[in-house]
């Protein structure tokens, strides 16, 4: 087996979507995390169902695997960045109507997962308010995803309310272990929130990966990075992959990289093939 990898949109703010698709496609990437915003998929376009469609056929027409991302900064409030949250004080609700038209348009894109996370706990909330406010919230969304046949990959995210893959499990608990919760894996932030090492961490939680982030980033320091700029052993962490039999997509996560993107994704794109050709070999030897 082999891994896919692919491009996330967040990466490409400068470009129109068909073109972002084209030059990811053209590029060799099998895939794409498409973030739900206003300049590439406006999930609240009054003429959202021609939008779907559009994209589809575009999706169809290169070839691309496509995963729904929802971490755009200000689709909800154009002052607050990534609020309201299922953990905000208010306004929760609005959180949880777009995770259900993610839902609903990944079904539409035959998109693979819907990518969520948690949102940033008020000051002086207590912890057991936000897991209320978190398990009340998601369990009529997951419900949603399981009707639709749609995974929901839920990631920690470093300062946010679930920080940890070890939260996302015990969300899931809370939740009663729904089959349509699954957790996303961002590599770099492991460096940042977590004791392990990311291929410690994929192997340790293998029975919940359905998503994958990936980029370059140093210990303790949440900045996301090109490959080669940071701590992260690509090669380990494409193994551990591997070695679990991971089928989803590896997205490149960039999304400060804008300016420069056509560059970046081929570069990019270069490393992990070299790094996912080291990983390969090592576990040859292996066997």
């Amino acid at each position: 087996m082999s891994l896919r990898f692919s491009y996330g949109t967040n990466g490409f703010t400068d470009h129109r979507l068909p073109d972002a698709l084209a030059i990811i496609a053209e590029l060799g990437y099998e895939g794409v995390a498409l973030t739900l915003d206003h300049q590439h998929l406006d999930p609240f376009a009054s003429d959202l169902a021609a939008r779907v469609a559009h994209t589809a056929e575009l999706l169809d027409r290169h070839g691309l695997a496509v995963a729904v991302e929802t971490g755009a900064r200000f689709v909800l409030d154009p002052w607050r960045k990534h609020e309201p949250t299922f953990v905000s004080a208010d306004r929760r609700e609005e959180r949880a109507e777009l995770i259900r038209r993610a839902v609903d348009i990944a079904v539409d894109l035959g998109a693979e997962v819907v990518h969520l996370w948690s949102g940033i706990l008020p000051p002086d909330t207590p912890p057991e308010v936000g897991w209320e406010r978190l398990v009340t919230g998601l369990a009529p969304v997951v419900e949603h995803a399981e009707a639709a046949g749609v995974r929901l990959a839920f990631e920690p995210e470093p300062g946010m309310f679930i920080d940890r893959l070890a939260g996302v499990e015990e969300l899931r608990s809370r939740l009663g272990h729904p089959g349509a919760l699954h957790a996303t894996v961002d590599v770099g932030h492991a460096l940042v929130t977590e004791d392990s090492g990311p291929h410690d961490l994929i192997r340790a939680h293998a029975d919940i990966v359905t998503h994958v982030q990936i980029e370059d980033m140093r210990r303790g320091v949440h900045e996301h990075l090109e490959f080669g700029e940071g701590d992260v052993d690509v090669p380990a962490t494409l193994g551990a992959l591997l070695d679990i039999g991971y089928t989803g997509l590896v997205s490149v996560e960039l999304s400060r990289h804008s300016h420069a993107a056509p560059a970046v994704a081929e570069r990019s794109l270069a490393a992990l093939r070299a790094a996912l050709a080291t990983a390969t070999s090592s576990r040859a030897v292996r066997s």
